[in-house]
């Protein structure tokens, strides 16, 4: 399987985890509080099992590539993790492993790195929680994030790191959290979003030594001796509490403005009270030269230091898009020497990913999927361009503002997938297409750097293939379309982009539905509920999977609606993560439906939990899995407006 872990931007209350740890020692210290989020760059890794040995494999973000095997085996573990090389993240949490679970090896392929090492974004403590969640999911260990973070600690403090608790923070993915230390107690607090945040990340090219400043502030702890101590207790303390709380609301509540003045409040008193300290590090003139610097005033709301501060990293809050972009060009032309990162900490309600399940066998379709697979037989848009249907689909997606889309497709048919989106025309056919047509194979290769080509080993299901994307959506609400619908609308807004303003709307999962009458409703998921918005939003209380008419006229009428109409499924969802915790459930127990895990059932389940919205959706979806209605897809498609690229 692949796996991604994201760096950890502490935005605000850094040190106070351990600071708090002196608490059973004297609990006059305030409890740690500290507010972070992940980076959009991180560690990308293919994990497997393997009999004996932890492999790893890495590509550094400076292009370098390295290589260790080390044997399962405890002691030889920790020695290496005593080493403080690259590696030794790695090994200590294998041998924690080792000593709490009945685990033999993993294989570990770092095949790409983007995030910065050594800048305060705790690119140690991602590495660390990717083991942990490689051990967790090759083994079916059943731990949930909070079990992995606890094993990638503990694993790192096996190094010579000396790692509070809040950097393994990052097992959280794209979640900002809020965490309360007492002692060697934590808490945490997940955070939702309300709004589209924009901050600047930037390396200041300059030096700090991150062990000279803790040691310098634990010399404060765990009884103040003098003034300069009182004050670091003040400031990790009560200061730094009540800052990071406030920050928190206004997190929630997608204010970046007071965001940005908390920024500047808790840089100037870090200023007041933690330099004494520790002043030949602390005084920092490169990241306060950054910090005041004028021509970038315009543009930001806020900043300040990241993590243990000095001159290693910081961090801006921006007014919007444009602005991050601004700050990020000037910083880039007047300090050569620093580089910046973007990091946009996204609404709760925002959707970037896609998932559209492709790895039937189209027997429906007989023999023409013999030939090509279903999902390439071609439809014409209403331009009268030839493209294959998943092409029409992935473009569906891309309409509404997606940004990236996991196609699950057969183990067999994904060089395939891939070639089509990932590669080129020969030269020899590109020469021979039209100036038109070249103009679209470059289109092409542009929208296939959106497109991730996942795999569904083996065929269980719709239910399944949706599960088969579970790591690639990290945590992440997603679009879901399936791979033999297209869609047409009957509004300015595609029929997806509508979906994505209802979720954001409505702050639940939401299902598309249409009009169905009742001779066909055998054929379809069905749902059924109460009016929010009358025939248009519905607040559901049951979905079922393909009733027979007696059971929809008795279980599923919606008021207001003719005695043989009902609400069918669409073809297009938008779903809360928590779906995969009932997909998971189901394939746990092997529970069947029809000899296959369905996806309904789960829907159903995920409705009791957090609450379904149902959208009729102000558009045509036409299925193309059947050779009859295919055929009529093919001429009501194009009249009808279909997508175009």
């Amino acid at each position: 399987m692949k796996l991604f872990v994201p760096g950890r931007l502490c935005l605000f209350g850094e040190h106070s985890d351990w600071a708090a740890g002196y608490r059973p020692l004297n609990p006059a210290i305030e409890k740690g509080c500290t507010l972070i989020a992940s980076t959009n760059q991180g560690i990308y890794a293919e994990v497997n099992k393997h009999p004996t040995h932890l492999i790893l494999r890495a590509a550094l973000n400076d292009g370098t590539k390295i290589e260790a095997a080390l044997p399962m085996e405890k002691n030889c573990l920790l020695a290496e993790a005593q080493t403080g090389t690259f590696f030794s993240y790695a090994a200590g949490v294998a041998a924690q492993f080792l000593t709490y679970h009945r685990v033999g090896g993993v294989e570990i392929d770092n095949y790409l790195t983007d995030l910065p090492i050594q800048k305060g974004l705790s690119s140690s403590a991602a590495i660390c929680v990717l083991v942990a969640r490689a051990f967790n999911r090759l083994y079916d260990l059943k731990m949930n994030v909070r079990a992995e973070m606890e094993m990638a600690y503990l694993g790192e403090t096996a190094t010579p790191s000396r790692c509070g608790r809040m950097d393994q923070g990052c097992a959280y993915g794209n979640r900002p959290i809020m965490m309360i230390f007492d002692g060697a107690k934590m808490d945490v607090v997940e955070l939702k979003v309300t709004k589209d945040l924009f901050l600047v990340i930037v390396d200041l090219g300059a030096s700090k030594n991150t062990q000279e400043i803790l040691a310098s502030l634990n010399q404060a702890y765990p009884f103040a001796a003098n003034q300069v101590a009182e004050n670091v207790h003040k400031y990790l303390g009560p200061i730094s509490s009540q800052i990071t709380q406030d920050a928190a609301a206004a997190l929630q509540q997608g204010d970046a403005v007071k965001i940005g003045e908390l920024m500047k409040v808790a840089q100037r008193e870090f200023d007041k009270h933690l330099i004494p300290a520790c002043p030949w590090q602390l005084t920092a003139p490169v990241l306060h030269e950054l910090l005041n610097y004028q021509p970038i005033q315009p543009y930001i709301l806020g900043g300040k230091g990241v993590g243990s501060q000095g001159d290693g990293t910081a961090q801006f809050i921006v007014k919007d898009q444009d602005s991050q972009q601004q700050v990020i060009d000037i910083i880039s032309s007047d300090f050569p020497q620093m580089e910046c990162l973007k990091l946009t900490i996204g609404s709760q309600y925002r959707v970037r990913k896609a998932v559209i399940p492709a790895a039937g066998f189209g027997t429906r379709m007989f023999p023409a999927t013999k030939a090509v697979k279903k999902e390439f037989l071609p439809i014409i848009d209403r331009t009268g361009r030839a493209k294959p249907i998943i092409l029409a689909i992935v473009e569906e997606a891309l309409s509404a503002g997606i940004e990236e889309v996991g196609i699950v497709v057969q183990k067999a048919s994904r060089t395939f997938f891939e070639d089509f989106f990932k590669t080129p025309p020969s030269p020899q056919l590109f020469q021979k297409l039209s100036q038109q047509n070249q103009d679209y194979s470059k289109y092409l290769q542009e929208l296939g750097q959106r497109v991730t080509i996942l795999t569904q080993d083996v065929q269980e299901g719709f239910g399944h293939a949706v599960f088969c994307a579970q790591e690639w959506t990290n945590n992440e609400p997603f679009l879901l379309l399936l791979g033999d619908h297209i869609y047409s609308s009957q509004t300015e807004s595609s029929c997806a982009r509508q979906l994505l303003d209802i979720y954001s709307q409505v702050q639940q999962s939401v299902i598309g539905l249409r009009l169905t009458p009742s001779e066909v409703i055998h054929h379809y998921g069905c749902a059924t509920g109460v009016w929010q918005q009358q025939d248009a939003i519905l607040s559901v209380t049951q979905v079922y999977e393909k009733p027979n008419i007696e059971y929809a006229r008795q279980h599923l009428r919606v008021e207001g609606m003719g005695d043989d109409l009902f609400l069918s499924f669409f073809g297009m969802y938008v779903l809360e993560p928590k779906i995969f915790d009932y997909l998971a459930e189901h394939i746990d127990a092997n529970f069947r439906e029809r000899g296959e895990f369905q996806l309904t059932s789960c829907l159903d389940k995920l409705r009791q939990s957090q609450g379904i919205a149902g959208y009729v959706v102000r558009g045509r979806c036409f299925d193309t899995g059947l050779p009859e209605v295919y055929r009529q897809t093919l001429i009501d498609f194009a009249i009808s407006g279909g997508a175009i690229g």
